[in-house]
């Protein structure tokens, strides 16, 4: 329906010489303009956040999951001997892409120069090139020969920590060792540092090391026994859809989980944290739709004797309701449109932004080693985008629906007899 078979010509014209700011209506235009700044604001921060907030998720949500696994088979209690037999079977369930037996074990990883805690994880070569997280983030050295000797893969914070790079040798020192009569002897060893990955996950990248499974098993005193068995899906989200099919293709009693139960408070914090953020800064919407009522208040104060001499020439209530209508709602279009058109700007730009600021204050702005990430990632999302926008102008239109009824109500005689 066009908006002029709804507004006149006549009412357009009125309600932009309302807008129009002159000398002795100073005051108005100035609360106007703090509420124009107010939803702008407002508008572009809510997409700013809610996008860098979506980005920090989905970039943890996929550095976790794409080291970690989607689901879990572990023993009850006996060894999980016939991992292989079982990694087979699992890999044929439909959606499941990588079924990776794995060895565990906390060592103390040392250099020439320095030492650190790491966790070393007992992969077969295959497996680990199927680690997409990690094989395509080789930065020094390769994967190739993996299995066939004494090296290992560990990550770039944690190379960087050590002053090692790929060839240099690192030693691993377990407090789990062989038993003496004095005790447990700690198990060292020395190993050659094949690649060096970087993740893109500061925790990741500064406490992981990838070892061959067969020298796992024997480092850790487990010969002939697997730990876990990690399950890659290609859909996380639907977990539900594959695990029946999971539990029937393992075929004996094991413990299953998956990625939701092991981190279930982690991403249950982010999602708080997200609808929080959410609802705090709608309030600044909220308070420059306050200052939209407030200003066409005063308008309304201020033209009461225009109105009554409008009305007294013919204009009906509804034309000027309508008339204010437009006026205050130009404020909040344009605010919001403008506030939409900055917001993603700086999202679709945020590291960019991030690397400038940093630049120019001389420090590293979210440093990772607090915020896990690399990079500043946003992830603006349509759907959330346009609610943002739809209701700003909710907000916007609803606050001049008062002050405009007001003027529409007000009776020209006592208008006039005022003046």
């Amino acid at each position: 329906m066009n908006p002029k078979a709804l507004i006149s010509g006549f009412e357009w014209a009125i309600a932009w010489r309302y807008l129009r700011a002159r000398r002795r209506d100073g005051f108005i235009s100035v609360i106007a303009g703090f509420s124009f700044l107010g939803i702008l604001l407002g508008v572009a921060t809510l997409i700013v956040v809610m996008s860098v907030m979506n980005g920090f998720r989905q970039e943890l949500m996929g550095k976790i999951l794409g080291v970690n696994g989607h689901a879990f088979i572990q023993p009850y209690g006996d060894a999980l001997t016939d991992y292989n037999g079982i990694a087979e079977r699992v890999k044929k369930v439909k959606g499941v892409t990588l079924a990776a037996p794995l060895v565990e074990g906390q060592v103390l990883v040392t250099s020439s120069t320095a030492s650190s805690g790491a966790l070393v994880r007992g992969v077969r070569e295959a497996d680990l090139r199927n680690f997409k997280a990690v094989s395509t983030a080789i930065k020094e050295g390769s994967l190739d020969g993996f299995d066939g000797g004494e090296s290992i893969a560990i990550g770039k914070r944690l190379a960087g920590f050590l002053n090692v790079i790929a060839g240099d040798k690192v030693r691993l020192i377990s407090p789990k060792g062989p038993s003496t009569p004095f005790g447990s002897a700690p198990r060292q060893k020395t190993y050659t540092v094949s690649a060096v990955f970087e993740i893109g996950m500061s925790e990741f990248d500064a406490s992981f090391i990838f070892m061959p499974l067969a020298e796992a098993q024997l480092y850790f005193d487990v010969e002939g026994q697997a730990q876990m068995i990690e399950i890659f899906v290609q859909n996380p989200d639907r977990m539900d859809d594959y695990l029946p099919a999971i539990r029937e293709a393992v075929g004996q009693p094991h413990a299953l989980t998956d990625w939701r139960f092991r981190n279930r408070t982690f991403f249950g914090a982010l999602e708080v944290e997200r609808n929080v953020m959410f609802l705090i800064l709608t309030l600044i919407v909220l308070v420059a739709a306050l200052n939209i009522i407030s200003g066409m208040t005063m308008l309304v104060r201020d033209k009461a004797r225009g109105i009554a001499i409008l009305r007294t020439m013919g204009a009906t209530k509804g034309s000027i309701l309508k008339i204010f209508i437009i006026t205050g709602s130009a404020i909040g279009v344009v605010g919001t449109l403008c506030g939409l058109v900055l917001g993603l700007t700086i999202a679709w730009n945020a590291e960019s932004l991030r690397q400038f600021f940093s630049w120019l204050a001389g420090k590293t702005l979210f440093p990772p080693e607090l915020y896990f990430l690399s990079r500043l990632p946003a992830d603006v999302q349509p759907g959330e985008t346009i609610t943002i926008v739809v209701m700003a102008l909710t907000l916007s239109l609803l606050a001049t629906l008062y002050p405009a009824w007001k003027a529409a109500t007000l009776d020209p005689v006592d208008a006039l007899r005022g003046e």
